[in-house]
């Protein structure tokens, strides 16, 4: 089968490139001229180059595709760059699937994020349930919600989409929280912040293999929340501890976050620089909060994720 793999240069695309071409499929992958492509050394890959709104650069990618893997998103939280952030995850996407529909695919797997369903205060929600948020928590919060809309608009039209929503995305070369922890691994974090923070984790792997799946077997139009549990932060720090035999980081009492929290934000703006605390960042740490439950990929896919200590304790032994 000849499948497309948008944003194949990035941490889930190359992921998924690679467990395609493990399982004899001829894979395509999209990238942009200013990629940065080490993760797809020795791949073998056939590239398309093109920014993601090209819709003639993805029809040339499209041809003779089969499947098409949409994952290229900006994905960020905190000062960012928010009308980048929706001309790529917004009209992006838009363009994707216009296409998708002009070249006549049999299938599409969108990657989407639990972070569509809003700010669940705590309360665990599946695939039914209705966001009840009116507004957006940041930027990335926005345009994926509008770009989940726009697929929902195309399955309605025809388009035999299927979306699956991961929870936090973790690997040993996962760019968003993995230098968190490899600073832990190195022995240089003595601080951390929002022990109670809950974390929904599903490792990068276990997320291609649910995508695969959905593909080969799920029904157009239908989601699936993609995590493997959840565990507060602190909770994960002792279990990296508990591997290491290095010490859970102090953490800073939430008083301090939150002032240092509006300090640097306003710095922040006045240097262009997202800096590590916001008042964005400290808006998802400490009042944000989303819990799913992902017990459908399971029983309708097949799914069998690895648990969130393996996870953890997997990255470790890669890491350290």
């Amino acid at each position: 089968m000849k499948v497309l793999v948008t944003g194949a240069s990035g941490f889930t695309g190359s992921h998924l490139v690679k467990a395609l071409q493990n399982q004899g499929d001829s894979v395509v992958g999209f990238v942009r001229q200013s990629s940065n492509l080490a993760r797809l050394a020795n791949t073998g890959v056939e590239l398309v180059y093109g920014d993601i709104t090209d819709r003639n650069a993805l029809g040339k990618a499209m041809e003779g595709v089969d499947t098409v893997f949409h994952t290229a998103a900006y994905v960020e939280i905190g000062l960012v760059n928010s009308q980048e952030m929706e001309r790529v995850n917004v009209q992006g996407t838009e363009a994707v699937l216009e296409v998708a529909k002009e070249t006549s695919i049999s299938k599409m797997v969108y990657c989407s994020t639990i972070g569509v369903y809003g700010d669940t205060q705590g309360k665990v929600v599946n695939e039914t349930f209705q966001r009840t948020q009116k507004d957006f928590s940041s930027a990335y919060d926005r345009t994926k919600y509008k770009a989940q809309e726009l697929v929902n608009q195309a399955v309605a039209g025809g388009l035999p989409v299927v979306s699956v929503m991961p929870s936090g995305i973790f690997g040993a070369d996962d760019p968003h929280f993995g230098p968190a922890i490899q600073l832990f691994l190195r022995g240089g974090m003595k601080l951390w912040v929002g022990g109670d923070r809950i974390t929904g984790i599903v490792h990068v792997d276990d997320l291609v293999d649910a995508m695969i799946l959905a593909a080969q077997k799920a029904k157009p139009g239908e989601h699936y929340i993609i995590s493997a549990g959840e565990v507060p932060s602190r909770e994960m720090f002792a279990i990296l501890s508990q591997e290491t035999g290095i010490p859970v980081p102090v953490e800073v009492p939430e008083p301090l976050v939150r002032v240092g929290g509006n300090i640097l934000d306003v710095m922040g703006r006045v240097l262009n620089w997202n800096p590590p605390i916001s008042r964005e960042r400290v808006h998802y740490i400490y009042d944000r909060c989303v819990r799913i439950d992902a017990s459908k990929a399971r029983q309708e896919l097949g799914w069998q994720p690895r648990s969130v200590s393996q996870t953890l304790k997997e990255i470790v032994e890669k890491l350290h």
